[in-house]
């Protein structure tokens, strides 16, 4: 049987298994705070994913200004795009953490029905 998943790579890159939404929230606030970057000096972020062992995965990205990236892969090496990455910008923090509940909730059509550009 498939097993399904979600993995929170908060903006300092440690990853939560099944996070709960007070730390995909405290994630967010995280990059909105703007007070997070990589090592090379870019924006930090933060990726929640949702997925399958065996199959197919999705991510939100979220990096701060609100810069949202949707993605769909084959599987979880992401070997295959299944679309191009959709994306938004300055993306209010209660919507992104709306995405990120949509996520968790498996409802991945209605990530695909919002307004990307």
């Amino acid at each position: 049987m498939t097993q399904a998943w979600v993995v929170l790579t908060r903006p300092d890159g440690r990853d939560l298994q099944a996070p709960s939404e007070a730390q995909m929230a405290d994630a967010l606030a995280e990059v909105y705070s703007g007070k997070t970057a990589s090592p090379d000096g870019e924006p930090g972020s933060a990726v929640l994913r949702f997925g399958y062992d065996d199959g197919l995965m999705y991510e939100v990205e979220v990096s701060s200004g609100g810069a949202v990236r949707f993605a769909e892969w084959s599987d979880r090496d992401c070997e295959l795009a299944l679309a191009d990455p959709r994306v938004m910008t300055a993306l209010p923090q209660d919507d992104a953490l709306q995405l990120w509940r949509l996520l968790a909730q498996r409802q991945v059509a209605r990530i695909r029905s919002q307004p990307w550009q």
